[in-house]
């Protein structure tokens, strides 16, 4: 089965007690839906509607003609309010559309079950992961269709789903596990079928023990299937780190998974895939952990797309404490946020609301040449010299230096006795040797 680790890694507080015990409740309708046309990797969507216009829950409102893209729908009926650019979590204003609701939820067409999902074609069953809008759950928000085609010079034997989550805090997937195991086994099913492969493994951290044996449970006629128990480090759940703890490959440099035979897809993709070729349900709604030290009643929660932040906290019993910090996502990898005006989007995995000594600012310090940073470093890099390279403005160097290989997970900083925020560094030294790159393609 291979090894069951990685290179690097660290090991933060798991702070998951919050929430890992509480059962997924389903969050109400807000009075209105921000859904921007950005929530996916690739080319944004492209609005389908106009300014008062009517719509219905589940109709599409936004469609791309680039294939590396997909659609969205309206998560709530009601009428089209706006479209103009608002808050965005990835923290810039991304053009959005604002949808007033009328509190009916009603559908333009209700899921109903195909009974014969299953011997649909691949093609057939890709066509509606795509036009249910789905992309990848875990964070990363890659069109899963696109995902799951391929070129015919890449040979996939083996499918792994993660379900690690290893970003601390964060419940979602671990209560997803729980709740819909066979739901997530048929997504799988699918996935299978569209690679026509054979061999698939579940990793999930070990210390999830009781998803494991749930898992173990279903699958214990099935031998094709394995679920592979995996130790308790981060970023475990990193596509790489996964792919060398379960099965014992390595992707290259620069490379895919695909190189190496294998595709990644999060426990939540494999759970809406059921749902978009079962149901034709599009993606409107995600489990999101709403969780910290600064909310009065964490819990996990089913939110329709769009949802701000301030009605899904609100929810929670609102906030304990005026001075805050608003991340989306978990605290290693999530992105601080500005305003709780900001949508849940489809790769909203938590909002984490933090007070007290977590807003304390960390002094930065000379480097003490301890590295640490480059024990721990999954990807075997140096972070003090990049962010070195970048203070110095060294561009030129950094990408020699591996800069764009940077998973951006956050241990180096976490680890760093110095308080060097080296992440921050390094994804202001991508965005600099982008834009270069950029200059000098336009100059040729």
């Amino acid at each position: 089965m291979g090894q069951k680790h990685f290179h690097g890694g660290v090991h933060p507080p798991a702070n998951k007690h919050w929430t890992e015990s509480k059962q997924t409740e389903k969050a109400p309708l807000p009075e209105e839906v921000i859904i921007p046309l950005q929530q996916h990797i690739g080319a944004p969507a492209e609005p389908l509607v106009q300014k008062g216009d009517t719509v219905l829950t589940g109709q599409m409102i936004g469609k791309s003609a680039k294939y590396v893209s997909v659609p969205v729908h309206a998560t709530v009926s009601g009428t089209i309010a706006a479209i103009e650019n608002r808050p965005h979590p990835f923290g810039l204003d991304m053009l959005s559309v604002v949808i007033r609701s009328d509190g009916e939820d009603r559908w333009k067409k209700s899921p109903e079950k195909d009974p014969d999902f299953l011997k649909l074609s691949p093609d057939d069953i890709k066509t509606r992961i795509m036009q249910a809008g789905i992309a990848g759950m875990g964070g990363a928000s890659f069109p899963t269709h696109v995902k799951l085609s391929p070129p015919a010079t890449k040979v996939i034997d083996t499918i792994i789903l993660n379900g690690a989550e290893c970003e601390p805090y964060l419940t979602a997937d671990h209560r997803l596990m729980l709740e819909k195991p066979k739901e997530i086994m048929h997504g799988l099913a699918v996935m299978m079928r569209i690679l026509n492969v054979t061999n698939a493994f579940i990793g999930i951290e070990d210390n999830k023990p009781d998803a494991i044996r749930i898992f173990e449970k279903i699958l214990r006629k099935n031998k094709k299937i394995k679920v592979v128990p995996l130790h308790v480090k981060y970023p475990q759940g990193g596509e790489k780190q996964l792919i060398k703890a379960v099965i014992n490959r390595v992707v290259p440099a620069g490379g895919l998974p695909m190189d190496i035979g294998c595709i990644v897809h999060n426990v939540g993709t494999a759970f809406s895939v059921y749902e978009a070729v079962a149901f034709q349900k599009p993606l409107i709604e995600r489990i999101v952990t709403v969780t910290g030290s600064a909310v009065r009643e964490p819990k996990n929660l089913l939110v329709r797309i769009g949802t701000p932040f301030h009605h899904v906290i609100g929810f929670c019993g609102g906030l304990a404490s005026e001075r805050i910090k608003i991340i989306h996502g978990g605290p290693m990898m999530g992105i601080s946020q500005t305003t709780d005006k900001v949508p849940v989007i489809k790769g909203t995995s938590g909002i984490l609301a933090l007070n007290g000594n977590h807003l304390s600012l960390k002094t930065e310090s000379p480097c003490i040449g301890c590295a640490r940073c480059v024990d721990i470093c999954p990807m075997k890099l140096v972070p003090t010299q990049l962010g070195k390279l970048v203070k110095h403005n060294r561009i030129e160097t950094l990408d020699k230096m591996g800069i764009m290989q940077c998973m951006e997970c956050g241990c180096c900083g976490y680890i760093c006795p110095a308080k060097i925020p080296l992440v921050q560094y390094i994804k202001l030294g991508k965005a600099l040797w982008t834009e270069r790159q950029r200059q000098q393609d336009i100059r040729a």
